[in-house]
């Protein structure tokens, strides 16, 4: 399939890329890969430094509060025991990692998935190769408005780093700029448009196409 290039102010530049049929228009997506895909994504995202003291960690002398019977009370033999007000957590979360195993060739299938998506909802657009001689937070909201795009969750992909860009759009709530190399089935399916660099449209048909 063809899709059109555009220039950085919205108009058509009477050019054309080749969006690869086997990457972008899939027969049968796989949502269990793109599901499996997008939770190893956010599980690795997880810092897991959550921790809570449990009773031999609460600090506390060891000695029995009162005598076992006579008192009225119920039976205490500690008093960090996590039945007691400021004792100890039972089973409470620990650091762990919640990163998982998932095969290559099942997250390549996810993210054909996601883009074959993104393409039939016509969600991908296509710009040419620019770039910011200075971070202007300006300029590239200008680009966004030149596509009615300035009030929609936009993910840009680049085809080579930009420090430029990467600066200019990190203050727009809305927008996420990253490399094609770094694309990812998350990113793909939490923005609801693609603008991709002309040379990035190359990168991922060399790198999905394997």
């Amino acid at each position: 399939m063809e899709a059109a290039v555009y220039n950085i102010e919205g108009q058509t530049t009477g050019r054309s890329v080749e969006l690869s049929e086997s990457i972008f228009g899939i027969e049968n997506p796989n949502d269990h890969a793109i599901y499996q895909d997008v939770r190893l994504i956010l599980a690795n995202r997880r810092q897991g430094t959550h921790k809570a003291k449990e009773r031999g960690e609460i600090s506390g002398s060891n000695k029995k509060p009162y005598r076992q019977k006579g008192t009225g009370n119920a039976r205490a033999g500690h008093k960090r025991s996590p039945l007691r007000r400021h004792g100890g957590t039972i089973f409470g979360p620990r650091p762990r990692d919640y990163s998982f195993k998932l095969n290559k060739k099942q997250r390549v299938l996810a993210r054909l998935g996601a883009l074959t998506y993104k393409a039939r909802e016509e969600g991908i657009v296509v710009l040419e190769n620019f770039e910011f001689e200075n971070p202007k937070t300006k300029e590239f909201l200008a680009i966004l408005n030149n596509f009615e795009l300035a009030n929609t969750k936009i993910l840009m992909v680049l085809s080579e780093p930009s420090e430029n860009l990467m600066l200019s759009g990190r203050n727009l709530k809305n927008a996420k700029v990253m490399e094609a190399r770094d694309l990812n089935t998350y990113d793909i399916l939490n923005a609801e448009k693609l603008l991709i660099q002309e040379g990035a449209v190359n990168i991922i048909n060399e790198q999905l196409a394997k």
